[in-house]
């Protein structure tokens, strides 16, 4: 329930290709086709559909209840069946037996110990229930970007191929800087949007994509520390950001990969300073972040800049009229994206050093700082 209430996990995505004519009438026309349809006894071992935010029950989608100011609110429901191995295993045997002792054959050839299997297994997946699971999502329609309730990599891909079918349009990982190959488009491109376009920078060839953002969470947590947590932010005001009880230290790749898991009231603790110091990249932490009086706690994962587990400020509960429930989801809205826009901004501040002169001298002054707290 992270975009109503509690804490919220997230990942972002760009919308790939142009919004069509008449969005609205094409959206309504293409999520009540594709809406979730119980069908409970079934072989499928997989059944998708898009459903109501605040009513996971509901896929009628009455008076175009998605539509909440520039956002389209709805959720992806995934039912999943599936048969427990040692069950199957059992129910096959017995079937092998039963046709044996019919057929009165010694043995059974191949092609009937896999006809016996699949017939089996579909019997077993008809007399299962299945597992449902939903996933919340906000579309931003103007900024082309969605918001997906969900880190699995399954989950998302299984979420880009729905949205591509119902939507006809792609959906591509949304980074605070420029993927090549993943369509070009800037946020606040497409067809229909009114936001002014947002240049993304590019990496160069020196700057590593798949490491990028670890370099950015440990050039981070120095800069946090630096100045006991208050960090120069672009507007020419200051953030503070603090990492707290939990980082994440990897270095290597595949089965080579090392990872070094620091956890405490502290994020200063000895081991993560020594890991660092022995090559190690943060991949992901807990940060404590205010801004503008307003404060945030959340895991970052460096990697592909996901959100975990993020505590909101807190918003004024209301039972009152539907405008006002609408007003209190908008407003958790708000803080989403306004947690999210810091930590690109952020980026975007290291990312212009990163590419500077003065890229030198502030690896030094990290080194410097590695130093002197193993001395400390």
């Amino acid at each position: 329930m992270g975009l109503l209430k509690g804490s919220v996990t997230f990942s972002r995505y760009r919308i790939v290709g142009p919004l069509p004519a008449h969005f609205p009438d094409f959206f309504n026309e293409r999520i009540r086709r594709d809406a979730f349809q119980t069908v409970w006894r079934t072989t499928d071992e997989k059944a998708a559909g898009w459903t109501s935010l605040e009513n996971n029950l509901d896929t009628d989608f009455p008076y175009a209840c998605y539509a909440q100011g520039r956002y389209m609110l709805f959720s992806l429901r995934i039912d999943r069946k599936s048969v427990a191995p040692s069950l199957l295993r059992l129910r096959i045997l017995e079937a092998e037996r039963k046709q044996l002792a019919e057929s009165g054959q010694k043995k059974l050839y191949r092609e009937q110990r896999e006809a016996i299997r699949e017939a089996v297994r579909l019997d077993l997946l008809g007399k299962t229930l299945p597992v449902p699971s939903f996933h919340e999502i906000c579309w931003s329609v103007p900024d082309n970007v969605l918001t997906f309730c969900c880190l699995a990599d399954k989950v998302v891909g299984e979420l880009q191929e729905f949205f591509r079918e119902s939507f006809s349009l792609g959906l591509a990982p949304d980074t605070p800087w420029q993927i090549e190959g993943g369509g070009g488009k800037a946020k606040g491109t497409a067809t229909g949007s009114s936001s002014p376009a947002l240049s993304l920078p590019s990496l160069p060839p020196g700057v590593d994509p798949l490491t990028v953002g670890r370099e950015f969470l440990t050039w981070l947590w120095f800069k946090s520390e630096e100045r006991n947590g208050m960090i120069h932010f672009p507007d020419g005001g200051e953030i503070e950001v603090v990492f707290v009880r939990r980082l994440v230290l990897e270095s290597g790749d595949g089965e080579y990969a090392e990872t070094v898991v620091c956890q405490g009231l502290h994020a200063d603790l000895k081991e993560g300073k020594e890991a660092l110091r022995r090559g190690k990249k943060i991949t992901a932490a807990r940060l404590r972040m205010t801004h503008d009086k307003a404060e945030w706690e959340f895991t970052f994962k460096a990697d592909r800049f996901h959100f975990q587990s993020m505590k909101l400020p807190s918003v004024a509960e209301s039972e009152g009229e539907e405008t006002d429930r609408e007003g209190q989801t908008l407003e958790r809205i708000y803080l989403i994206e306004k947690a999210a826009g810091v930590m690109d901004q952020l980026f975007r501040s290291f990312l212009d050093l990163r590419l500077s002169e003065g890229w030198d001298k502030e690896q030094v002054r990290m080194q410097r700082w590695m130093v002197q707290t193993k001395t400390d």
